[in-house]
């Protein structure tokens, strides 16, 4: 199954998570970024589901359209998950192993209880040979990337 991380300049920078699950791309936006760091709990938000065919989507989403500004990938490659990850969402703790060009090893996405909507979810790096203590987030979005973008892409259309 594959997973990506969009990193997404909209009103805030922050990152959106998806796992291939059930056919869609199950999402957390993730406002400080995911981390390499075992020590790091990430507060990752559960948002809507998206297509599979979203997950190769880079570009500029327009203004006065939800989720304005530029999208670009930021990780992506294979993810699998420990047992049904149906089944461990449902359950609130879904551990995996990410194999992508930057994240690597085993994760876990833990709900957190308590915290009302139900959408509230930790992202946490698991203790192994992947780990990095000294992780820092870092955006690739440029000038540079920006242009490429809004002449090669054309924007989001949304209904």
């Amino acid at each position: 199954m594959k997973f990506v991380v969009h990193e997404h300049h909209a009103t805030r920078l922050h990152y959106d998570f998806r796992l291939e699950i059930a056919g869609v791309l199950k999402s957390w936006a993730i406002p400080k970024g995911p981390s390499m760091n075992p020590s790091d709990k990430r507060l990752s938000v559960r948002v809507e589901d998206h297509p599979l065919e979203y997950g190769e989507f880079e570009g500029m989403i327009p203004r006065g359209y939800y989720g304005a500004g530029a999208v670009l990938i930021w990780d992506s490659g294979e993810f699998e998950p420990e047992g049904n990850p149906e089944v461990a969402l449902a359950k609130g703790h879904l551990r995996f192993n990410l194999k992508g060009k930057k994240l690597k090893g085993i994760f876990s996405l833990i709900l957190m209880k308590g915290r009302g909507s139900g959408k509230d979810w930790l992202l946490i790096k698991g203790q192994d040979s992947f780990a990095k203590k000294d992780w820092e987030v870092k955006a690739e979005f440029t000038p540079a990337k920006k242009k490429k973008l809004i002449e090669k892409i054309p924007p989001c259309e949304t209904s």
